[in-house]
């Protein structure tokens, strides 16, 4: 299972997603994709997102039976902890905006 959410994404690439997969919520795409086509997907995830963000979550063969990516600025960001896969929050800066930006596959 592959499940691609993205937010303040630009209509073009919600429109390539939705040729690969299924828009089941305005901006939540799944589908069934092997490792080197979720990676072609996260690729151009990874050129159209301009400012928007995106995280992507997937089957794994782990402990937690899932792994994700994430791309773009948001609050939530990847924390690797005793080799499991957490979600750590930053704060809030003093002008309201968030920190941070993860890039990680």
């Amino acid at each position: 299972m592959l499940v691609i959410v993205v937010e303040n994404a630009p209509p073009r690439l919600r429109g390539r997603l939705a040729v690969w997969m299924l828009e089941i919520r305005a901006g939540v795409y799944v589908g069934d994709y092997s490792r080197k086509v979720r990676e072609m997907i996260w690729g151009n995830v990874t050129l159209g997102i301009e400012k928007g963000n995106a995280v992507m979550a997937w089957t794994a063969n782990n402990e937690q039976g899932l792994d994700f990516i994430t791309i773009g600025q948001n609050r939530r960001i990847p924390v690797e902890k005793d080799g499991l896969k957490l979600v750590s929050f930053l704060p809030l800066e003093k002008d309201g905006k968030t920190g941070g930006e993860s890039n990680d596959l």
